[in-house]
């Protein structure tokens, strides 16, 4: 398990693409994708993949934002993805399709909005599949000014975003514009700047940090009782049961309030189990999960009492 990765945490709707990015980005299919007419990841999914030499902690998610399954089960797969990306993402990843925006779309960029707070949106991109869809000559930030909806989201990710087609835009052909070549390089210039902006760090906070130190001392339990388990075993295992445990802290929270406590916390950027830069209100008081997503509710209410980032240290390498 390499704790140096750079942990990139990906969201959307279910069918947008997700899954097919990481086959796209490492050029093999690292993830399995499902072309049912109900596709979509049902699970998250967590994978180490090498990407231009440099190793990605690759963490993609079930369709947290549109999606009819229960409310059970979505709140489990929201813990596995904190618990996969703990002690928090280098990037979030916000995928969405090259399409006609209706009201259900605009919808879900507006509810994806009211999670993202301005901190989280300093580590966002967005990027757009089904590129082919794209009208001929037309670049993504056209087809982005032509929404306002699309727009607004854009201007909050500092103007960020990409297009590719996981499916026809394999080979070069005579715009290098629509070739996944050209535009998986641009997407890695941008989450390198987005990493060298916030100075190495990674969007964090006090619950997501608590979340890092009880898979250690899980881990250290299970080196104890099973000192036979390969690195990769002992972790898994103990994520395995610091989920567990938080969905027994998590009762009587809502999907809603978990995101909130999970995209919209307290903010800071540094070192595994350190404190610095604590933007917002409260969340570092928090003893469980529980607690964590009802003061991220209330941040969501309050964000006038946010303070300016305290200068950042860099991620342990």
């Amino acid at each position: 398990m390499d704790e140096s990765a750079r942990r990139i945490v990906v969201l959307g709707k279910t069918g947008a693409g997700k899954s097919s990015i990481a086959n796209t980005l490492c050029g093999e299919p690292v993830f399995k994708v499902n072309h049912t007419p109900k596709s979509g990841t049902k699970e998250c999914q967590s994978k180490f993949i090498s990407i231009s030499g440099k190793t990605v902690h690759f963490i993609d998610t079930p369709g947290f934002f549109d999606t009819d399954r229960s409310e059970e089960d979505m709140k489990s797969e929201i813990l596995r993805c904190i618990t996969e990306c703990a002690p928090g993402p280098h990037v979030f990843l916000i995928v969405l399709k090259v399409e006609k925006y209706t009201e259900h779309e605009k919808g879900v960029i507006e509810k994806m909005s009211q999670y993202f707070s301005d901190e989280t949106f300093r580590f966002t991109t967005i990027i757009f599949t089904h590129g082919d869809q794209l009208p001929e000559g037309m670049k993504i930030e056209e087809f982005v000014n032509a929404s306002e909806a699309l727009s607004n989201l854009i201007k909050k990710c500092g103007g960020r975003c990409h297009v590719i087609d996981n499916k026809y835009w394999t080979n070069k052909q005579g715009d290098e514009y629509r070739t996944n070549q050209y535009q998986v390089a641009e997407l890695l210039k941008t989450i390198d700047n987005i990493i060298d902006a916030n100075k190495g760090g990674y969007f964090t906070h006090e619950m997501l940090q608590k979340v890092k130190r009880e898979i250690q001392q899980e881990e250290g339990c299970i080196k104890q009782s099973s000192p036979d388990f390969t690195e990769e075993e002992t972790a898994t295992k103990a994520k395995q049961s610091v989920v567990k445990n938080l969905l027994s802290k998590a009762v009587g929270v809502t999907t809603v309030d978990l995101l909130g406590a999970f995209l919209s916390g307290t903010i800071q950027l540094g070192k595994e189990d350190s404190t610095v830069g604590l933007v917002g209100v409260g969340v570092g008081v928090a003893l469980g999960i529980a607690a964590a997503a009802k003061v991220a509710k209330n941040n969501a209410a309050t964000s006038s009492n946010t303070v300016p980032a305290a200068s950042a240290e860099p991620a342990a390498k």
